[in-house]
């Protein structure tokens, strides 16, 4: 089995720019981070785009759909920044239900050294090898439908929060 990472920046990419004190999102940290973590699952890292998710439009997550809807492989990991991550799983969930997709981001820039982004990496992985076909977001060892998850900006997690549309 094949898996398929397609990679849209957010704070996983991120990097600090130290002329200017501002996050910039250059080029994706994907493939050194399955390197080191020593991934053996046979993988493929395409780039969408490298956009802070807060930025992300209606027509960029069409981009991410089509993308995952073209794509042959049944298993598909999605980096994506953590502020819009349930919204574009939403617009995913709504449509796909042939494969198994699995969005995962970071609070902390992988740059950073100390970022969960690996361990959600990981997971994200191992989630998109064995969940049933379906949409779900994957974040600090747990997995979400991608009808009923939420960001707890407060508390800087993801939990479980049922919903019929997202407004």
């Amino acid at each position: 089995m094949k898996l398929r990472i397609f990679v849209t920046g957010g704070t996983f990419d991120k990097e600090y720019n130290e002329l200017n004190g501002e996050f910039v999102l250059k080029d994706t940290h994907v493939s050194e981070m399955l390197r080191l973590a020593r991934c053996r699952v046979d993988s493929d890292v395409r780039t969408l785009m490298m956009i802070d998710s807060l930025f992300m439009t209606d027509s960029d997550r069409e981009i991410i759909l089509e993308n995952c809807l073209k794509a042959k492989e049944e298993t598909i990991v999605i980096t994506h920044g953590t502020d819009t991550m349930p919204e574009t799983a939403w617009v995913l969930g709504k449509k796909i239900k042939d494969k198994t997709i699995v969005l995962t981001g970071a609070m902390i820039p992988y740059t950073f050294g100390s970022s969960d982004g690996l361990f959600n990496l990981g997971c994200a992985i191992a989630y998109s090898q064995t969940l049933p076909h379906g949409v779900y977001i994957s974040m600090n060892g747990k997995y979400f439908r991608w009808d009923n998850v939420k960001k707890n900006k407060e508390r800087g997690e993801f939990e479980e929060e049922e919903r019929d549309e997202i407004a």
